[in-house]
């Protein structure tokens, strides 16, 4: 137990996030990509010198889960000095998917390793068979350029020869090099803002403080864990046909409670398909830790003491612990959003007083890109929200990011000043909530008419049933993607889907509504 006072440890707690925020707000101000810049799709955090998690800011929970296997991945580069900077993108080397790319740096204090730095942003395109990099692919190399562990920085010098083999491989490499540059800067001031908390407090007691509260987040998780009955608890869902080629591929979980510590055994999931929504091990463990951290008081810390209750059981070369070189990049959007359907509906079993009905179970990745009438490239990523599930405690909310994807919403206005492209529609699809007590909340429409040729990617899921409802109430609508050509003809989409548009032709994008919670003909 640590002698620190509860005022102690919510002081040491603001202090080391405050240096996460602080660099998700450079990151973000720096950026070049609407979707980086605008839609916020970065994270950040701060490692001691052992590589566990310290503090976060309250950014992508799919990538603050997973980071911490980055930090371990990019110890084959140690020795460090001051002034090292590693990349790392790999998601079979602590990676999540490709265009999510990390750079991590070491704190000294006095001559000595006293911890890391990190930051993750999802880059539009990093290469791969077609724009944005979220292609309809089977195995890796097809997904994008691919980054082990190395030094981008060494002793504050950047590696020049990597730089440029990067930008080489991309669509859009000044967009590129303004979003790395950004990445850079949050480092930066990462490393002089945890460098002054050593100054000021000591190597020592800073590593008191932020064991002490690895301690507080483990107990606050076994209490949480605690306050569930004892059992097992079993849920099941699928993702859709489309990407298991022609089959559903099902994740099965059992969540066995025992006192203060939770099993979660996906034994009987499908094995791992030809397609890209394998997801590795980081990513599922990201997405149960996430379940679990909703149960936990809000002001707890985010560090790596509450991952400490948990253990995995997670079969090897199943679609959720893909092996190498498996296709993964919408095993990071869309799989993570389907595991933790299927905990939280587990665990709905044991309090289903506390846990809500499913969201809209995906995050609709839009990509596209091509080249304007004056020959200059142009790719775009975003997400398009959907419903959140109703829950005991009200209806859910309409056109929202959920779960996994903690991002804002783009701007319309910086969509159609940096891309080709109008957006006619973006507006709540009507009546797409699940009903119940209290209904899921609405999914949107989103339509965008191309000025320019390009090419289109729409990964997307529930699009052949809709998220389902908790204790009576009513599943959300399923999902739905259209082309609508420049003549007017409209023609649905399968996803995932990979198209080519000329300018005048539109895409539809008609997200799931959120499942709705408890009979509505019952009294509240």
């Amino acid at each position: 137990m640590s002698g620190l006072t509860p005022a102690e440890l919510s002081i040491w707690n603001a202090l080391l996030a405050s240096i996460a925020d602080e660099m998700g707000v450079v990151l973000g101000l720096a950026a070049h990509s609407p979707n980086i810049r605008e839609r916020r799709d970065y994270s950040a955090a701060i490692f001691d010198a052992g590589g566990e998690m310290v503090a976060q800011a309250a950014h992508i929970p799919v990538h603050l889960g997973a980071m911490p296997e980055a930090i371990a991945a990019v110890q084959r580069l140690a020795p460090w000095q001051p002034g090292d900077v590693a990349i790392v993108n790999d998601p079979y080397l602590g990676g999540t998917h490709l265009p999510d790319v990390s750079l991590v740096a070491p704190v000294f204090h006095k001559g000595e390793l006293a911890g890391f730095v990190s930051n993750r942003a999802h880059h539009a395109d990093i290469g791969g068979m077609s724009a944005g990099s979220m292609p309809n692919a089977t195995e890796l190399f097809q997904e994008g350029m691919i980054i082990p562990p190395l030094r981008f920085l060494r002793a504050g010098i950047r590696n020049d020869d990597l730089y440029e083999l990067i930008l080489r491989n991309v669509r859009t490499p000044r967009e590129r090099r303004g979003d790395f540059d950004a990445q850079l800067a949050a480092i930066r001031i990462g490393v002089d803002r945890y460098g002054r908390l050593l100054d000021r407090y000591g190597h020592s007691t800073t590593h008191e403080a932020t064991e002490a509260l690895k301690e507080y987040a483990e107990r606050l998780a076994r209490a949480s864990i605690a306050s569930l009955p004892n059992g097992d608890y079993v849920a099941r869902d699928t993702l859709d046909p489309g990407h298991g080629g022609g089959t559903r591929p099902e994740i099965l979980v059992t969540v066995r409670i025992r006192d203060d510590e939770a099993e979660v055994d996906f034994t009987g999931s499908s094995p791992q398909v030809d397609s890209s929504v394998n997801a590795v091990a980081a990513v599922t463990k990201s997405a149960v830790a996430y379940c679990l951290r909703c149960l936990m008081p809000p002001h707890a810390p985010s560090n790596s003491g509450y991952f400490r209750p948990l253990r995995f059981i997670l079969p090897e070369g199943s679609v959720v612990n893909a092996r190498p070189q498996h296709a993964v990049s919408a095993g990071n959007v869309e799989t993570s959003q389907r595991i933790t359907d299927v905990v939280l509906a587990a665990l709905q079993q044991a309090a289903p007083d506390r846990i809500p009905a499913a969201s809209a179970g995906t995050m609709s990745n839009f990509t596209y890109g091509g080249y304007r009438e004056d020959g200059t490239p142009f790719a775009s990523y975003e997400t398009i929200p959907g419903g959140a599930g109703g829950g005991p405690g009200g209806t859910g909310e309409p056109g929202i990011q959920t779960h996994m994807t903690n991002t804002a919403n783009t701007p319309l206005e910086a969509l159609e000043r940096t891309h080709p492209i109008r957006v006619r529609r973006f507006e709540l699809r009507d009546g797409s909530g699940g009903r119940g007590r209290h209904p899921g909340g609405d999914g949107v429409v989103k339509e965008v008419e191309f000025l320019a040729p390009a090419t289109v990617s729409i990964v997307g899921d529930r699009r052949h049933s809709g998220p389902p409802g908790a204790n009576g109430g009513e599943p959300g609508r399923e999902g739905r993607d259209v082309h609508v050509a420049g003549s007017g003809d409209e023609s649905h989409l399968a996803s995932p889907a990979q198209i080519s548009v000329r300018a005048g032709d539109r895409i539809r994008i008609e997200t799931p509504g959120g499942g709705g919670w408890g009979d509505r003909q019952a009294q509240a």
